[in-house]
């Protein structure tokens, strides 16, 4: 008779993969998050959770701040953000997470920065989204720009008020002439 098995096999996270880089030859602010989150993952979108503030934030420093404007469509808030000279990637290329939180991303690879520069040639700084971004920011310093550490604009900052979030994220903008 066989032995039953007194072991459970546990599930293994699956490995989860990044978005591209948004980002153009006009790029001059690069805003560098950790990973997309699981609602951003499944819509293959930047900033995908209605509760993050990223959109609203950009759109309330440059747009109209018309809410209707920062909610249409993926296609133009990404010609926008271009358009504006801002661009989009994350620290990780890919990553084993359980849910959304950077505290449970395991086994993470980063993405491959040294290559940025030829694609961003008017890089001026690069601003990090979070303080687990920033954890990372040694690893942007051979792009030669300054970096910032801004305050996370994901809803799990619960911490930081909308407005607060808003006034260090002009404070950067300012600084680069992005106003």
């Amino acid at each position: 008779m066989p032995k039953a098995k007194t072991q459970t096999a546990e599930a293994l996270p699956e490995r989860l993969v990044g978005l591209p880089a948004l980002v153009g030859p006009d790029t001059r602010l690069l805003i560098l998050g950790s990973f997309p989150g699981v609602a951003s993952l499944g819509a293959q979108q930047y900033y995908g959770h209605p509760q993050n503030h990223l959109w609203r934030i950009l759109f309330t420093l440059l747009g109209s701040g018309d809410p209707a404007e920062y909610r249409g469509s993926y296609a133009f808030r990404c010609e926008w953000l271009l358009a504006h000279k801002l661009g989009l990637w994350d620290v990780y290329a890919s990553c084993e997470r359980e849910g959304s939180l950077d505290s449970r991303i395991r086994n993470a690879a980063v993405n491959d920065f040294a290559a940025l520069r030829q694609r961003c040639p008017r890089l001026v700084a690069v601003a990090h989204n979070g303080a687990e971004s920033f954890r990372f920011a040694h690893l942007v310093q051979p792009l030669g720009v300054p970096v910032h550490k801004l305050p996370s604009t994901s809803p799990a900052n619960a911490s930081w008020s909308f407005e607060r979030k808003l006034a260090a994220w002009r404070a950067v903008f300012e600084q680069y002439g992005l106003l």
